[in-house]
C-alpha cells in the first residue's frame, strides 16, 4: 500500500464546531489531500458519529478517511480505516470489526512497540512524537529524527512520523525514513494554503 506523503489530522479541539471542522476538511481535500484522520478524544459517541457521517457526506470517495481509536464508528459511519493508540482495543480485535479492507494504523512510541505492531495486520505504523508537540496533554518522549531512522529499519510497513512536524521540518523527517507526515497544528490556519504548501516542501 502507498501512504500519501501528507497524513492531515483533523482534531476537534482545534475547531469551534461541526462547520468549522466541514471548512477545513474541503479545505484540505481541494488542496490535494487524499488522507484525513478524524480525532476526537473528548466528544461523546453520538456527536462524535454525527460529525464523522458529515464529513464522509461532504467529500464522498475523493478522500481515505480514517476514525481515531473508535473501530465500531468507523464501520457505522463508512469511514476507511482506524488509527490506533497503545491503550486501545488491539490490532486483531479491531481487524475483526472492521475486516480486511479498511486501512490499519498503530501509533508506536519505541523501538519495541514498533516490533510488536509489525507483527500485526496493521497496514501502517506510526512512530512518535517526533518533536515535541501540543496536541496531546500527556505526550510520550520526544524520540527526534534518530528514533524515526531507527523505527525505518525496523520495519517494512509504510511509516508515518507524528508529532510537532511543521513545513519547517517535514523534509528532515522523510529525509530520516518516514514515508508520511500527520500534521495537526500546522494545518490549522488556512489549510488550504498550508497544505499545498507542504506539497510543494515533500515531493
Amino acid at each position: 500500500m502507498l501512504v500519501p506523503r501528507l497524513y492531515a489530522i483533523l482534531d476537534a479541539r482545534c475547531s469551534r464546531d461541526a462547520t468549522h471542522l466541514i471548512a477545513a476538511l474541503g479545505e484540505l481535500s481541494y488542496a490535494g489531500v487524499t488522507l484525513i484522520q478524524y480525532r476526537n478524544k473528548s466528544g461523546n459517541a453520538r456527536q462524535m458519529l454525527d460529525h464523522a457521517r458529515e464529513l464522509r457526506r461532504h467529500v464522498g470517495s475523493s478522500v481515505r478517511l480514517i476514525m481515531n481509536d473508535r473501530a465500531d464508528l468507523c464501520v457505522a459511519a463508512e469511514f476507511d480505516g482506524v488509527h490506533l493508540g497503545q491503550d486501545d482495543l488491539s490490532p486483531e480485535s479491531v481487524r475483526k470489526i472492521i475486516g480486511p479492507n479498511r486501512w490499519l494504523g498503530v501509533s508506536t512510541h519505541n523501538p519495541e512497540q514498533l516490533v510488536e505492531a509489525a507483527k500485526t495486520s496493521a497496514d501502517y505504523l506510526a512512530i512518535g512524537p517526533v518533536f515535541a508537540t501540543s496536541s496531546k496533554d500527556k505526550p510520550d518522549p520526544v524520540v527526534g529524527l534518530e528514533g524515526v531512522w531507527r523505527a525505518r529499519a525496523l520495519t517494512r510497513k509504510p511509516l508515518v512520523a507524528i508529532g510537532g512536524i511543521t513545513r519547517a521540518n517535514a523534509a528532515s523527517v522523510i529525509e530520516a525514513g518516514a514515508d508520511s507526515v500527520a500534521v495537526i497544528s500546522d494545518l490549522i490556519r488556512d489549510p488550504r494554503k498550508s497544505a499545498e504548501e507542504f506539497f510543494r516542501i515533500l515531493r
